[in-house]
């Protein structure tokens, strides 16, 4: 009589394989779930970092009676750099932030910075330059309000909040963030921004 054995799977083996494929079916799921979040969360905080650079541009261009008041905006012949940088009364670099304070080129160019990072952050493009030119704005005007002083030149107190981390080196972090993250992809154009051309030959662009 001829005898033929077959292999015997016990039902342990058959439970333990489905729970297996199940746990890790769970596990990827978890991690899609928490990427998206992670990508969506990336993506507010660029907008609404955008949205505080292209507010500050549009306030100071319109005057519209809240940092900026009405009929002192840029178009009316106010001076964007003038209040701030006139008023600079601590640091390293106060005398020069006084002797630009006001001037055709100071004004421009910080407007210019303004709007075009504040473009950049909200459609998505451009965040590695826009990173790069915020940082330097936002380190300018650390400087300028300069945290460390206990005391202004004059002699009164600061009134510094806190001698290193203050919104200016938010702002930096933030921007380097999104950058790093390349954030522009979700609720932004940086899909279609990394496939230019121009943008594939020079990664920087991103």
């Amino acid at each position: 009589m001829a005898v033929h054995e077959h292999p015997h799977r016990s039902p342990g083996f058959h439970l333990s394989y489905r729970r297996n494929r199940t746990g890790s079916a769970i596990a990827v799921s978890a991690r899609a779930d928490t990427h998206a979040v992670g990508a969506h969360a990336l993506a507010s905080l660029r907008l609404l970092t955008g949205f505080v650079f292209l507010w500050a541009f549009l306030d100071k261009t319109f005057g519209f009676g809240y940092a900026t008041e009405s009929g002192k905006g840029w178009i009316d012949g106010g001076s964007p750099t003038r209040g701030f940088l006139g008023s600079v009364a601590a640091g390293p670099m106060e005398s020069t932030f006084h002797s630009w304070a006001g001037d055709a080129w100071a004004d421009r160019l910080f407007m210019l910075g303004l709007l075009s990072i504040g473009v950049a952050l909200m459609a998505g493009v451009a965040l590695r330059p826009a990173a790069v030119a915020g940082t330097a704005m936002m380190a300018l005007m650390w400087i300028a309000e300069w945290p460390p002083a206990k005391h202004l030149s004059d002699g009164s107190p600061s009134m510094s909040t806190n001698p290193f981390a203050d919104y200016h080196v938010i702002y930096a972090v933030a921007l380097i963030a999104v950058a790093a993250a390349g954030a522009g992809a979700t609720w932004g154009l940086g899909r279609l921004w990394a496939r230019l051309p121009i943008v594939r030959d020079h990664t920087w662009l991103r």
